[in-house]
């Protein structure tokens, strides 16, 4: 390489990091770092785990081809390395930006993306079918899996570590372990059994053994084999903290320091020439390596906005989140109520219920990335008489939606969802957007489901749920600042609508966080029709829907225009729609559209879709004043 210039600057193609020594790849891997901080400082975004796992990044692409050997990223916020190095380092500016790069895996992006990502613990099922796809199509190259050791936590991937141990393809999973360190215990004998391990004539003396073993008979063979597995079972169990590997057939290597690039190379280079069958790597890295406050700080560095890379600190507004309101009410009412308890999944932080752990730790249970089990979980403390708060983000209650109606809908369970997230995330993208939940939800029986307009409403939510006792609630909140209204807020009862101007022959109706553009649209609306009276309803209740209210207002209406943040498709409008279905009065909705939208700033994606205030008013005015 030439001398005085940027080793990252002469990169063009993973094929470049081939030719670098091994003192280069480690300089590559500072100015990598260097190239990541300066770009979140200004986007945003998962900082931490990609600074973790950079050198081991660069170890994977040292040694494997990704245009053959498939690299599955899980979740994809480890993978900011990966982009940098797979020809985006020229658009790496764009992160999460509005027509830029997202800031996960994906395949429509880039063709070393071998899998798109968002939800975690995915990544070993989807490199298992690949690597089972390349053996039936006779398909050269490997397949690597990198997780995460939160990651390992959830169901499918145990899933697939156990059907992987059955079908013996050739897979490498790399096990990312940020949350442990290698203790003396297993520092130069442990890098001594491990390089044995991976060894060609230690696996082709292995093989022979088990040939000759053939030749034997059927009862004496059975016994050896016992026998040659018991010493070998025992003799990694000495060293090695994670047997349960090899229990699910995997051949097991580790644990190795993450950030000894050397080391990670020779390891690799030793799998990838003499393993068959399914190999777990078990790395151990650093969240935040390289960066003092990352390092420090690795929960608040682990997703965040734009910071000052000097300082560490956040360059964005203090206003309290809808997460942390959430979160001192929940406080309250549990200070109250000795039945209520928090659970989350893996998110206290960004689910706001640190303060509550601190206060109240018997009755918070962080579960680890266990949706399906959260909720189940729940419905076994309901039982028993407890109030439970199941605090997870819209898009991830996604994933236990049949705990959600089998196990809590079903038994009629006081069991409280909040749906932190729901409607446009912004720069997190069609894997995170909260665009479902009021659709996905609304078709269960026995669930109540209420969205607040503002942090007050939220307020009023929470106590109301913590009192209801005839089967389980839901509430969905947005992302971002919390909205305090000074308007004076009617009672919350059951079912009911807050009907906040009542004449007109318009009306326009909002559900959630979109009741305040409601609020706008109909200021900007009867300015432009000055003459026409327009009414304007908070939803508030998705259900149960106040069919009392809409019973009243029909044959006065001539208009209802709705909005809200979820899909059209079985959403709020819909709702309305199929209640004045046999009515002279006409329902138009605006919400989000039937394909996944992208990542970019609220307020841009809004205008994209049409969700802004003044394209939902010029869109109303052209049905008031057809052409």
């Amino acid at each position: 390489m030439i001398d005085g210039i940027d080793i990252l600057d002469q990169i063009n193609n993973p094929k470049d990091i081939k030719k670098l020594t091994i003192k280069e790849l480690e300089k590559l891997a500072v100015e990598v770092r260097k190239r990541i901080l300066q770009v979140t400082a200004r986007t945003g975004g998962h900082v931490a785990p990609s600074l973790g796992a950079t050198d081991l990044t660069i170890a994977l692409l040292k040694v494997f081809n990704p245009l053959c050997d498939r690299i599955v990223w899980d979740v994809g916020h480890q993978a900011y390395a990966y982009k940098i190095l797979t020809e985006r380092n020229n658009s790496f500016d764009t992160l999460r930006q509005l027509n830029g790069i997202s800031g996960f895996n994906n395949i429509f992006e880039s063709k070393y993306d071998a899998f798109g990502v968002g939800h975690s613990s995915t990544s070993i099922s989807a490199a298992l079918g690949i690597a089972v796809a390349k053996d039936l199509q006779n398909s050269k190259g490997n397949t690597i899996a990198i997780i995460g050791d939160g990651a390992l936590t959830a169901g499918i991937a145990f899933e697939g570590l156990n059907n992987a141990g059955h079908l013996q393809k050739n897979l490498i999973v790399v096990l990312n372990d940020n949350n442990m360190s290698i203790s003396p215990n297993v520092g130069a004998l442990q890098a001594y059994l491990a390089n044995i391990l991976v060894s060609r004539s230690y696996n082709a003396l292995k093989a022979k053994i088990w040939e000759l073993f053939q030749h034997f008979p059927k009862r004496i063979r059975r016994r050896l084999i016992a026998v040659a597995q018991k010493f070998e079972e025992n003799l990694i169990n000495f060293f090695v903290p994670n047997v349960i590997f090899e229990d699910l057939g995997f051949k097991y290597v580790g644990p190795i320091d993450g950030h000894d690039i050397g080391r990670l190379v020779k390891i690799f280079y030793q799998v990838k020439r003499n393993m068959v069958g399914p190999v777990l790597v078990h790395v151990v890295t650093t969240k935040g390596k390289g960066y003092e406050f990352a390092e420090d700080d690795a929960p608040r560095f682990h997703g965040l906005g734009p910071f000052e890379v000097a300082t560490g600190k956040c360059v964005a507004g203090k206003g309290m989140s809808y997460s942390t309101h959430l979160g001192n009410i929940l406080c309250d009412v549990a200070a109250r109520n000795k039945r209520i308890v928090a659970i989350t999944a893996a998110m206290a932080d960004g689910t706001g219920l640190v303060g509550f752990s601190q206060k109240f730790p018997e009755r918070f249970f962080d579960v680890g990335i266990c949706e399906q089990h959260a909720v189940t979980f729940a419905g076994g403390l309901a039982v028993q008489g407890l109030k439970p708060f199941v605090v997870i983000y819209s898009t991830f209650l996604q994933r236990a939606y049949d705990q959600i109606i089998h196990d809590i809908a079903l038994q009629k369970l006081p069991v409280v969802f909040c749906l932190d997230r729901a409607g446009l995330v912004g720069e997190d993208g069609a894997t995170h957007h909260g665009a479902f939940d009021l659709s996905y939800l609304n078709l269960i029986p026995n669930l109540v489901i209420m969205a607040p307009a503002d942090a007050n409403e939220l307020t009023a939510m929470v106590k109301f749920a913590a009192r209801y006792k005839q089967g389980p609630v839901a509430i969905r909140y947005p992302r971002g600042n919390a909205l305090f209204c000074t308007r004076k807020l009617s009672p919350l009862e059951l079912g009911k609508f807050d009907v906040v101007h009542p004449d007109g022959k318009i009306l326009m109706m909002g559900i959630g966080h979109a009741f305040n553009d409601a609020v706008i649209v109909r200021e900007k609306l009867q300015q432009k029709f000055p003459r026409r009276s327009i009414a304007l309803v908070n939803g508030r209740f998705m259900k149960p829907l106040d069919t009392d209210y809409l019973e009243s207002i029909k044959g006065q209406i001539d208009y209802i225009f709705t909005l809200e943040e979820n899909s059209l498709i079985g959403g709020f409008g819909n709702q309305i729609k199929d209640f004045f279905s046999t009515s002279r009065t006409r329902v138009y909705s605006f919400g989000l559209p039937d394909k996944f939208i992208t990542h970019g700033k609220v307020e841009e994606l809004k205008t994209i879709i049409n969700l802004d205030p003044e394209s939902i008013c010029r869109q109303i005015e052209k049905i008031l004043i057809p052409s």
